[in-house]
């Protein structure tokens, strides 16, 4: 266990005076009262399983009760009703394979964080349908354009029957629904896309990662952020459309609908499939979308303990760099056809400095023929203001109906 996990704790020893460290608040969570309150609002149910285990006469403590007692008076007040929370908790996510193993890999951590919640299956896996899932043989421009892949993710948390919700941070909207937060983000897996050839094309020039692709050849991209970044250096290309799972798409390769397609490295690795990227592209050739390579957790705004439980998990670099290109996202306000990319990192502290956060935009039309790309830098705690700064000076000098619906 992580030695974050393990600092001692003001109301002591195990519930009840169990011991065996199977629920000592004092080794499960890290020094936060409001941590505390979420893991004594479950008491009643964890008092349940255990007791045959662990019989004991000890009662919790003076301090302890006052505590669960607390507990019990700030869940009444969230939920409007009495009484405390009950296990399973629910979590959502979509039912794709990539959703499912980012969804399992959050919860891993969650719960090498908290292995009480693990031991006593705390968790139930809700898989929702999406409007994006549902519809495949179209663009999501022309079904809807922004959050279909959390729309119906959204409606089930915010009518409460999920408690929580696990998402692919380029998913979700910059402003989520009324009531909802995005109270987690993980660390980032590899933010880069991936160009996947098919059999018996081969990058002939190192230093053109589209030099595989011979002249004219079909791509199948569901993506306008993508197919504007290589019709701007190769014109020549055709594009025609690839939805679908990250498997799907892959077999459809193989079946020779395109000569080649991208995927988020990211996905690749999650689903143990690296390997099938023919070309890993640097941010530099092409710009990810925002948010890309980051799981986000979103949970109900007035939910302060299972807010508190995941801010515990929270990867500060992912959320400096979502902050940057979110922001970034939301200045440009695009439409869903509106190519946009952001990509943040940060750099290597210089000795005695803190590290700065470099954030790269991108706005291009769908056929390329226009492309601006800019970068910034400055503090990560600033992260909010340098996305809004460079999402400005991006608008100012695009074209004005780059950014309409039509």
């Amino acid at each position: 266990m992580d030695a974050s996990c393990k600092t001692a704790y003001p109301y002591g020893n195990a519930i009840g005076g169990r011991g065996r460290n199977v629920f000592s608040v004092a080794q499960v969570f890290q020094t936060s009262r409001a941590s505390s309150l979420l893991v004594l609002s479950l008491l009643p149910v964890i008092d349940t399983l255990m007791d045959s285990a662990y019989p004991s006469s000890s009662a919790p403590s003076p301090a302890l009760q006052e505590l669960a007692a607390e507990a019990a008076a700030r869940q009444k007040k969230a939920s409007g009703h009495s009484g405390r929370r009950t296990l399973p908790l629910r979590v959502g996510t979509r039912g794709s394979p990539l959703a499912l193993v980012q969804t399992r890999a959050f919860l891993t951590t969650l719960t090498r964080f908290c292995p009480v919640l693990r031991d006593m299956g705390a968790f139930q896996e809700h898989q929702i349908n999406t409007t994006g899932d549902q519809v495949q043989n179209r663009r999501l421009a022309e079904i809807g354009g922004k959050g279909l892949f959390a729309k119906e993710i959204h409606e089930a948390l915010a009518d409460g029957r999920i408690d929580f919700a696990v998402h692919s941070l380029k998913d979700l909207e910059t402003t989520l629904p009324p009531g909802l937060v995005l109270a987690c983000t993980l660390k980032r897996e590899d933010a880069r896309d991936a160009l996947i050839l098919s059999p018996g094309l081969a990058q002939s020039d190192p230093d053109d990662p589209y030099s595989a692709l011979p002249e004219g050849a079909l791509v199948g991209c569901a993506s306008v952020r993508r197919q504007a970044q290589m019709l701007h250096v190769r014109p020549d290309l055709q594009f025609g459309l690839l939805r679908g799972n990250v498997q799907t798409r892959l077999d459809k390769l193989a079946a020779h609908q395109c000569q080649a397609t991208l995927l988020a490295l990211a996905g690749l690795k999650r689903l143990g499939m690296a390997e099938r990227a023919s070309i890993v592209l640097d941010p530099t050739v092409m710009v990810p979308a925002a948010g890309q390579g980051i799981v986000g957790v979103t949970v109900r705004e007035d939910d302060v303990e299972l807010r508190e439980l995941l801010s515990a998990i929270e990867d500060y670099e992912a959320r400096a760099v979502a902050t940057a290109e979110r922001s970034l996202l939301a200045e440009l306000d695009g439409s869903c056809r509106t190519p946009i990319g952001g990509y943040a990192q940060l750099l290597p502290a210089e000795e005695g400095k803190d590290p700065k956060l470099h954030l790269t935009g991108l706005v291009a039309r769908e056929d390329g023929s226009f492309l601006l790309k800019r970068s910034i830098t400055g503090m990560p705690e600033d992260a909010a203001r340098l996305g809004k700064e460079l999402g400005e000076s991006l608008r100012k000098d695009s074209p004005s109906d780059i950014f309409e619906e039509n």
